[in-house]
């Protein structure tokens, strides 16, 4: 496994309190749609989350395979450590 700076761990730290949030708030969005107040809240933080993924990959690479990230010269995909495995 390659060495990594601190950054890349803060960064990976960040996306994943923004997935956590994205997710409860989904979940209470399952049960009060009407509520205007947390939609706005769950599409303020999913914009912020796809910044900080747009920039962790511009930096580290892909997050994703099979399309859902884009890569660079050369294919990105083989550098490790991969998100999942720190």
């Amino acid at each position: 496994m390659d060495q990594v700076p601190e950054h890349y761990y803060q960064w990976l730290e960040e996306i994943q309190a923004f997935d956590f949030v994205l997710t409860e708030l989904n979940l209470y969005l399952d049960t009060h749609p009407t509520d205007k107040q947390a939609l706005e809240q769950y599409n303020v933080i999913a914009v912020h989350r796809k910044q900080l993924v747009d920039r962790f990959e511009k930096e580290f690479g892909p997050m994703k395979n099979f399309g859902q990230s884009c890569s660079r010269f050369p294919f990105e995909w083989v550098k490790t450590p991969w998100p999942w495995q720190v």
